[in-house]
């Protein structure tokens, strides 16, 4: 049995090849697999779920669903980017939300899942934003204004985030070890896997005398309108990535 885990994809219509790269995948090396685990920001940016007749939005919910109907089981967490996608897009993808963190049973082996950006403790004003936009109330605010509106206000966030992102310190932009030791002790020491980060790697550390892996996964890149990206998968107790174009 194989099971695969991708995050970061970051889709939009503006990177076309790196859609076509999403299509290859999900049509191809995605059909071996049992179930697949989207561990956050597949979309560039998500206004809401009544932005589901946008054509690139459309298109990867049929593209899920049909993967889904092929008979693997798809499972979303969502990421700092997409996290108001909620139960129509759901519906219509044929996948299910999980909360995060997540542990996982995989035959005998436990894993933690996460989108990574809440281990990112040292980033204290980015901290600030994820509890404000993760609040309940919040979202229903943001969700009750029309969908141009909440475009428009997501497009200033995201042009603030890459002038702040210039400014910040490379190193409080990754995780913090205090945060990712809590997450360790939390899970009983399971392998922990996550995106976000940009910074693909298998980590081996030692928490409280236990040897602890943390795999990050890889970003979906596009430079020149050529594009790639990356799977980690699971098969036979073994975890390996797998190259995409």
């Amino acid at each position: 049995m194989q099971v695969h885990f991708i995050s970061d994809l970051h889709l939009c219509a503006d990177r076309p090849a790196l859609t076509a790269v999403f299509e290859r995948y999900l049509a191809g090396p995605a059909r071996a697999a049992a179930r697949l685990y989207i561990l956050g920001d597949l979309f560039e940016y998500w206004a809401g779920d009544d932005d589901l007749d946008d054509p690139l939005n459309t298109h990867v919910a049929g593209l899920l669903a049909a993967l889904a109907g092929a008979g693997c089981q798809v499972s979303f967490m969502p990421g700092n980017r997409d996290f108001l996608i909620g139960a129509d897009f759901a519906s219509r993808a044929g996948l299910q939300i999980l909360a995060e963190p997540a542990r996982i049973e995989l035959g005998d082996q436990a894993f933690v899942l996460c989108h990574g950006d809440s281990l990112c403790t040292d980033d204290v004003a980015y901290q600030a934003f994820r509890k404000q936009v993760r609040n309940p109330a919040w979202q229903a605010q943001f969700l009750g204004q029309p969908l141009a509106v909440r475009k428009q206000i997501i497009a200033g966030v995201r042009m603030k985030s890459e002038e702040a992102k210039s400014e910040k310190a490379a190193a409080i932009m990754d995780v913090n070890a205090d945060a990712v030791a809590a997450l360790f002790r939390e899970h009983g020491f399971a392998p922990l896997i996550h995106g976000h980060t940009h910074r693909p790697a298998e980590h081996r550390l030692i928490v409280d005398d236990q040897p602890c892996e943390r795999w990050v996964l890889a970003d979906w890149r596009e430079d020149g309108g050529e594009a790639s990206g990356e799977v980690l998968v699971w098969s036979g107790g073994l975890l390996q990535r797998q190259h995409l174009q």
